[in-house]
Order: C-alpha cells, then structure tokens, then sequence
C-alpha cells in the first residue's frame, strides 16, 4: 500500500506544481506585449491574491480531509486544476485572468497538506526521509519539465498553447494516479476529527520551524513570479532560454531531495538544514546583484541546489516531531506559513520592481535569508 500511495502522490505532486509555474511563465510574456498585464505590480497582485486564496483553502481543506479518502481529494483536485487552465486561456482582462486563475489556486490547494500527510503517515520512522525525499523530488521534476516546454511553446505557438497542453497531460497522468490508489483506502481510526485544541498543538509542535518555511515561501514566490522578468527584461533573454535556465535551476532541486535520506544519515538533518539557509542566501544575493546573465544564470542553479534541500529536511523534521493523528494539520500549517510569506513578498516584490527594477526582490529576500540563517544558528541542537 505505501508504495502505490508514493507512486501515486509522486505523480499528483509533479502534475499539481506543474501547474503553479506553468501560469506564471506565461506573465513576462504578457508583460512584454502589454496585453493583459502592463506593469509588475498586476503579477504582485495575481501573486498575492492567488497564494492567499491558497492559504484560505488550505486551511479548510485540512479541516475536513478526515472525512474523505486520498483518493477522491486527489480525482478533485487534478479534474479542477485541468479545466481551470482551460479557463484561463479565455482571459481577455487583467480582472478575468485574476478570477480564473483564483479558481485555479483553489485546486492546488490540496496537495501540500492532504498529500505530503498521506506520504507521511503511510512511511513511518527510516522510511520517512526517504519517501520525503521522492515525493518532493517528483514534485521538481514536474517544474522542470514546465518550465522547459511552457518558455519554449509559448515563445512559438502563443501564451494560451502550453496551458491547454498541460490540461491535456494533466487529464491522462491524473487518471493514472487515481486508479494507482483506486482499491487503496486511507481511512485512519488515529486520525481524529479536528478541533481546536488539534490545531494548537499543531502550532506549538511547528512554530519552531516558522522561520524557516517563511524564507522557503519568500525564495519559491520570488523565483517563479520574478525570474522570468528577470531575465527575460533586464537581460532580454528569450522567454524559451529563460525557461531553460529555470529548468536548470529546479533540476539541481530535483537531485537534491532525493539524496535527502543518504545526507541526513552523513551529514545530519539538521547541517543540511544549515547549509541550505547559508547557500541559498548567499546565491540569492549574487543573484539580486549579478550585472551579466551569466553570473545571474549560473547563481540561480547553485541557489536552486541549497534551497531544495531545504523544503524535505524540514519537511521530514515535522513528520519526524508531530504525531500521526495531527499531521494534516500539521502540515497544512507550516505549509501556510510558506505561502503566506510567498503571498506577502510577492505583493511586495511586484512594488519594489516597478520602483527599483526587478532585480530588487532578490536582493531583499537575501536580507532576509541572513536573520532566518542567523535563527536557525542559534537553534541548531533544537532542530
């Protein structure tokens, strides 16, 4: 059973992040033809309003996943995500484009709470890291494969092109994962109906990691909202390279989850930990303040390399601290906490790019970075 449900969580994962960039690719795109969007500060708000319809619908979604099999929150959840990519492509205004994709971040909604908990739940004790580490590592290789073949399609065939591939690929794939898990039922009697003495406890046995999944959010909505302008308008590169150089960037993330369970016995989950703070803020920095493409190109892959190793590690500190009848909350939580720091930065950024170029955010998520390595220092025999 706990490999048909990683099978199956592995394709629900790359198909559901797909989505989240695949979106987002397209606005630089829509940027440089002033159709649609016409200034930075539209992408903060689809940005922000987008990761907090997410945040909301988390929430609730956690709330009630007790009474429902993994199975059907998933059919739910990729039969949403796939008609509303449809939706999108008949945006004709900023206010349309907003509404649809809304209905889309409602459907996204589901994975990061429901399915990592499910994850968890079915690979107690040493199988954890592992199983951690596949989940979110076929999660990347969605994001790479997206990030590729959206720059590149959308560049020939049109912005609205890749978004109906992907509800195509998103129909066959997501039947696969279903019916993987078709006869598999997730029902726990450990699992207790959520009340709000389970949500505090589920903050108390998280909030120490807070710090750490609000600079992950920061990196993750700075990156997939802000790179691509990036480097599609400072450096005017293509939008098809720029899309290869993202690809890049999450394929050295796509490596590093996996080798999660082989570094936390080497190394320690919590060094890994430490490394991922210090490198990705020290990338993210050069990133910000790189003056050639190259440099920026080449910083944005090394910063890809240590912020992926943060999200599993931590990720697999929670599983690893919480207990089994609270993990949905648990997760859904601290996965929360990532995308409200995705959403407020985001807004953020959108203003700082339009008033001090685009290169800014980065540089202001790297500040950032130094106080959340700086935390985690001081807490490192905790962690």
């Amino acid at each position: 059973m706990s490999k048909r449900i990683l099978f199956s969580a592995s394709i629900f994962h790359g198909l559901n992040d797909a989505a989240t960039v695949t979106v987002p690719m397209i606005f630089p795109l829509l940027y440089s033809q002033q159709s649609i969007i016409t200034k930075y500060t539209h992408i903060g708000i689809l940005s922000n309003l987008g990761l907090m319809m997410t945040l909301v619908c988390q929430l609730i979604i956690a709330h009630y996943a007790h009474k429902y099999e993994y199975r059907h929150i998933l059919l739910i959840s990729l039969a949403g995500i796939s008609l509303s990519l449809v939706l999108i492509t008949f945006s004709w205004s900023f206010g349309t484009l907003l509404l649809f994709y809304l209905v889309m971040r409602i459907f996204v909604s589901f994975y990061h709470s429901v399915g990592v908990a499910t994850v968890s739940i079915s690979h107690p004790d040493k199988a954890l890291d592992f199983a951690m580490g596949v989940q979110s590592g076929s999660g990347n290789i969605g994001l790479f494969l997206a990030f590729i073949a959206t720059g590149f399609i959308a560049q020939s065939l049109g912005w609205r092109t890749p978004l109906l591939s992907l509800a195509v690929i998103l129909f066959v794939l997501g039947t696969i994962s279903f019916l993987t898990v078709k006869k598999t039922s997730t029902m726990n009697a450990d699992i207790q109906p959520p009340e709000a003495r389970s949500w505090k406890q589920a903050i108390n046995e998280t909030s120490e990691y807070f710090p750490g999944f609000f600079f992950g959010g920061a990196c993750w909505g700075t990156t997939v909202f802000y790179a691509p302008s990036l480097f599609h308008h400072k450096f005017h590169v293509s939008l098809g390279k720029t899309g290869l150089y993202l690809a890049l960037w999450i394929a050295i993330g796509t490596l590093m989850p996996y080798l999660l369970g082989y570094l936390s016995q080497k190394i320690g989950r919590r060094n890994i930990i430490l490394f991922g703070f210090s490198g990705s803020t020290l990338f993210l920095g050069i990133l910000g303040l790189s003056p050639i493409k190259e440099l920026a190109a080449i910083s944005l892959v090394l910063f890809g390399a240590f912020l992926f190793m943060i999200y599993p590690a931590l990720q697999s500190a929670v599983g690893n601290r919480v207990s089994a009848g609270i993990q949905t909350q648990a997760f859904s939580i601290v996965a929360n906490v990532q995308m409200f720091a995705g959403a407020v930065v985001s807004l953020m950024a959108g203003f700082l790019s339009d008033a001090l170029g685009i290169n800014s955010p980065f540089i202001f998520v790297a500040i950032l970075g130094i106080f959340t390595t700086a935390y985690f220092i001081k807490k490192r025999k905790s962690i």
